[in-house]
């Protein structure tokens, strides 16, 4: 698996780019600002972006999903539950004195269970609500882009419209702390962690058990 991340927009959002260097093929996970660096790396690595998919709908994963869907020609991938806010980017991020774009309107939904495939790369979507209504975690062998859902010791927000720190907590109990202690989790802010990290140490794991 071809894995590179960078770090875009001015709340210093986790973007994934996720692929299969030898069919040339790869998504982005949540463009949170200007796309630039993400769209000259794939013209130095003559890699095709194939779609654009976001873990949800916060201003801060999406504002940079039209210029790179535009100029790539990538189709934005969501979950249907988060695509309200989709138009709302620039409205929610003048609520916290910050310039975004809008994002178009997710071209496809995807469902709980789903795999999106780029070359021989496959991730399976898990819906994983409590961050906001439509969150999901993306997981493959070893690896699970889990958006805002879990952080280094800590959780995502969940005092935003559509927020619930019970459901939050349902999610990690019963999609996270399943998966492999060795599984790698690749958060939309901070360092990655692991599944068996955050369960000696993270409280909220200690909560989700409860």
């Amino acid at each position: 698996m071809l894995l590179h991340a960078f770090v875009t927009g001015p709340l210093e959002t986790n973007t994934y780019l996720v692929g299969d260097r030898a069919a040339g093929e790869v998504l982005v996970i949540d463009p949170g600002g200007d796309p630039g660096e993400i769209l000259a790396f794939l013209a130095r690595e003559r890699l095709r972006c194939r779609f654009v998919v976001n873990t949800h709908g916060h201003f801060d994963h999406i504002s940079g999903n039209r210029e790179l869907s535009s100029t790539t020609g990538a189709p934005v991938l969501a979950h249907e539950d988060d695509a309200p806010m989709f138009g709302k980017a620039a409205a929610q991020a003048r609520f916290f004195m910050l310039h975004a774009d809008n994002s178009p309107h997710p071209e496809r939904f995807l469902r709980d269970r789903e795999e999106v495939r780029v070359g021989a790369v496959s991730l399976r979507v898990v819906h994983t609500p409590g961050h906001s209504p439509g969150s999901i975690t993306l997981v493959a062998p070893g690896v699970a882009f889990c958006g805002d859902l879990v952080f280094h010791g800590s959780v995502g927000r969940t005092d935003l419209p559509g927020g619930s720190e019970r459901v939050l907590l349902d999610s990690i109990r019963r999609q996270i702390m399943i998966l492999p202690d060795d599984t790698v989790l690749y958060p939309g802010h901070g360092p990655e962690t692991t599944v068996g990290l955050e369960k000696r140490q993270n409280p909220f794991f200690q909560a989700a058990r409860r």
